[in-house]
């Protein structure tokens, strides 16, 4: 098993991984898709295992007003085949080494029980738009003291649905 940067070659297998990690949801493939398109500046990365993309994640730009303000994780993703083996742990501790992660302030809308093992706290500020109560929404290196409603990048208004909490599986 290795992970490395995504290449343009990984696109159509990321998009089948995420169709196969979130049964009956297109949102996050299509959101992905559409940062491809786009050209956003995403941080990704993939686990590769027997020449098979078998797990994802990636980091987006997160906004104060039209200001950076750190990056919000999402979305993450494991093979259903590979789940409860420790690959996404990995790649999330990998991911959260590289130089373009380390230091900022991160953002992730996901399972509290999953994400606290790698620092993620709950997020009191900013407001996140998609969780009522930030009652999923973690982050780590965030000093915010100011109440504001955390912004995406238009592509996460542009996906089949709004994201929400899904277990591990999620940002």
């Amino acid at each position: 098993m290795k992970i490395q940067k995504v290449t343009k070659e990984h696109h159509p297998k990321i998009y089948a991984l995420l169709n196969r990690a979130f049964p009956g949801s297109d949102y996050e493939s299509d959101l992905v898709r559409k940062f491809h398109e786009n050209d956003r500046p995403v941080h990704e990365w993939v686990c590769i295992h027997t020449n098979k993309v078998i797990a994802y994640i990636a980091f987006s730009n997160a906004y104060h007003g039209k200001a950076f303000c750190g990056l919000h994780l999402a979305p993450m993703a494991v093979s259903p085949e590979f789940q409860k083996q420790g690959v996404g742990s990995e790649l999330v501790r990998f991911a959260l080494r590289q130089d373009p992660i380390k230091d900022q302030p991160l953002f992730v809308l996901g399972e509290p029980g999953y994400y606290k093992r790698f620092g993620f706290e709950p997020c009191i500020l900013p407001i996140c738009p998609f969780d009522k109560n930030n009652s999923h929404f973690l982050s780590i290196r965030n000093d915010t003291t100011t109440r504001f409603i955390v912004g995406y990048e238009p592509e996460f208004k542009k996906a089949a649905k709004p994201p929400g909490p899904r277990g591990k599986r999620r940002r």
